[in-house]
């Protein structure tokens, strides 16, 4: 069984107004919500977020897709790197364009968590599971 990881195990604090927290724990929970055990996928977002400092979507955004592949298989996550390297940079991509790379302006757009929610299962890529995982840790403190 795979261990549950939250944002406090991977030294994320989260705070209502504290984008770069949230923006991180959406990358390690889009990270989790895959197929593939929760700690390599926890190393996937502490080569990505701290080796490699792509702490918001403007930096996320600036990778091409080959240097991605690449920090995720630094980190071994190399079963999805193709398809999550693409859907990792559409997620900063419309992160970016959509909200202004801002997961408060997700929230501040949705009229209750159920909507906000909707609004999150719009990125390519980004399941129940994702969301499931997302919600747990930062739900308490955007709802």
């Amino acid at each position: 069984m795979n261990k549950t990881i939250s944002a406090t195990d991977l030294g994320i604090d989260l705070q209502q107004d504290d984008e770069v927290a949230l923006f991180k724990w959406f990358i390690a929970s889009f990270l989790m919500g895959k197929r593939i055990q929760a700690e390599i996928a926890a190393q996937a977002y502490r080569v990505i977020v701290g080796k490699h400092t792509r702490d918001s979507a403007l930096k996320l955004g600036h990778c091409t897709h080959r240097q991605l592949v690449g920090i995720l298989g630094e980190a071994h996550y190399v079963r999805y790197d193709e398809t999550t390297a693409q859907r990792l940079l559409k997620l900063s991509a419309k992160l970016h364009d959509e909200y202004a790379g801002k997961i408060g302006n997700i929230q501040r757009a949705s009229e209750n968590r159920q909507a906000f929610e909707k609004r999150l299962a719009e990125f390519e890529g980004v399941g129940p599971k994702t969301i499931e995982i997302f919600m747990r840790d930062a739900g308490a403190v955007l709802y």
